[in-house]
């Protein structure tokens, strides 16, 4: 798990959900990757899963602020866009 983001209003985690340690001996049947992203909207307290195609547009996202960064505005911006996706209460465990 990795922190890519947090501000006062949201949290970005990149989440390699069933990455094989190092010294893991390779599987004999392919395994198909589950890595994704948590956001957590801190305002509504409540977070979305971005997996599979989600995950894959949202890489894309992060890719392009890499060649070009963008401001925190358009950061929360883009994140604004996927709040209403979230629909999960965040909860303590």
């Amino acid at each position: 798990m990795q922190l890519l983001y947090d501000s006062e209003s949201f949290v970005v985690v990149q989440i390699h959900a069933n990455a094989p340690e190092d010294s893991a001996p390779r599987p004999a049947v392919p395994q198909l990757a589950r890595h994704g992203y948590e956001i957590v909207d801190k305002r509504s307290g409540k977070q979305v899963y971005l997996d599979g195609s989600w995950a894959e547009m949202f890489q894309q996202r992060l890719s392009g602020w890499e060649k070009d960064t963008p401001t925190q505005e358009e950061v929360e911006d883009t994140l604004e866009g996927y709040s209403g996706l979230a629909n999960t209460p965040v909860s303590l465990h």
